[in-house]
């Protein structure tokens, strides 16, 4: 198990801490293709995209950066670039049935590490006096249930809407603790799939900085 990921937040291309972290993941993946990521650029945006580790990791260029689109990793100014956003992927098999076939396949595969321990920010007590714990513990199986259990409701949600065939998945996002999760499977799209969302298993796990009030 690796440590928490938001500690990650504000590192370097270069870090040796994103270095160690990427070398844990690479021995626990089951193919590990390449440890060399898909680098895409934009001016205002870095990503490196490692599909055989499920990680996606989004730099933010400071100091008046202003990268090209299209550079290579050995052409970017490391100096210059801070991690702002991690996206975690838990890629499942799609259910028989008449939107299997229909099913977007994913280039990434799941995140080798299970299970996923992220810090939770402290919250005052709830009207029973009861405390939220201070970390959540994910695995490849944890549900729309699950994450409101220990986190408590989101500060947003959405999607879900529409044709189960045509919707995106639902999310919640939990502003203060710079949590985000979409959740995947049929249960997560559709007319009612708020309702059903609470079986929903996690698709994408997006970290950033916590956002204050």
């Amino acid at each position: 198990m690796a440590g928490d990921l938001k500690q990650l937040l504000g590192q370097k291309p270069s870090s040796s801490a994103l270095s160690e972290h990427i070398s844990t993941l690479l021995s626990k993946a089951t193919n590990p293709e390449s440890v060399t990521p898909e680098v895409k650029s934009y001016s205002d945006a870095i990503y490196f995209n490692y599909y055989p580790l499920g990680l996606s990791i989004l730099f933010k260029p400071v100091n008046g950066y202003k990268p090209r689109a299209g550079l290579k990793r050995e052409d970017l100014q490391d100096d210059n670039l801070e991690l702002e956003g991690i996206d975690i992927y838990n890629v499942r098999t799609p259910k028989e049935g008449a939107n299997a076939a229909r099913a977007t396949k994913s280039s990434y595969t799941s995140y080798p590490i299970s299970p996923i321990v992220l810090s939770l920010v402290p919250l005052p007590p709830d009207r029973e006096g009861k405390t939220r714990a201070d970390r959540i513990s994910i695995t490849l199986e944890t549900t729309g249930k699950d994450f409101v259990l220990i986190m408590g409701e989101p500060d947003r949600k959405g999607g879900g809407a529409g044709p189960s065939s045509g919707s995106i998945g639902i999310w919640c996002e939990w502003a203060k603790d710079g949590i985000m999760v979409e959740f995947g499977g049929e249960e997560s799209r559709g007319p009612q799939a708020w309702e059903r969302g609470k079986d929903a298993m996690w698709k994408v796990i997006s970290l950033f900085s916590p956002k204050k009030d």
